[in-house]
């Protein structure tokens, strides 16, 4: 019993592990670009809408100490009214269609909707099925997808970064 303790500290954690130069050029440049585009810091808004919550736990890493988004300006809202970004997880289940349309309407223009994970793309492994519609694109228009299963923090910086640059 006395040995886990122990073995935490001295074999190494399972995390990735990410360049901090590269993370702070990302970020940097995605600020720079909400910046010239927005004119002020980036504001974004997740939709679950109906995932199996893998998306959510990479997108909600995002905040922690390790990337902190925060410092760079970007920031999750808990108001459509006051995003820029939709994030929209999962894919769209017959219970959830009527609400993605309802927060699309209640962001303000400009507004970008981004489709993060194989689910929101096409459905993913829930394709087909009787309770979802399919991806995001079925209910509101989709301007870019962020590939993956799910996508990594990174991944999701790098879409984000690709969206303020178009």
């Amino acid at each position: 019993m006395r040995t886990l303790p122990f073995d935490g500290l001295f074999k190494s954690p399972l995390s990735e592990t990410v360049a901090a130069g590269d993370l702070s050029s990302l970020a940097e440049a995605v600020r720079g670009a909400a910046a010239r585009r927005l004119g002020r810091s980036l504001a974004i808004r997740q939709v679950d809408a109906g995932s199996c919550n893998a998306c959510e736990l990479e997108i909600h890493a995002l905040n922690n100490a390790y990337y902190d988004l925060e410092r760079f300006g970007l920031h999750f809202v808990a108001s459509p009214r006051h995003a820029d970004v939709l994030l929209v997880t999962g894919p769209v289940t017959k219970n959830m269609a009527e609400a993605l349309k309802r927060t699309y309407d209640a962001t303000p223009a400009p507004k970008w909707v981004v489709a993060a994970g194989a689910c929101a793309a096409g459905g993913g492994p829930f394709a087909g099925s009787y309770a979802c519609l399919s991806g995001v694109a079925a209910v509101v228009p989709v301007d870019l997808v962020i590939p993956g299963c799910p996508p990594s923090p990174m991944a999701l910086l790098k879409g984000l970064l690709t969206l303020l640059e178009r």
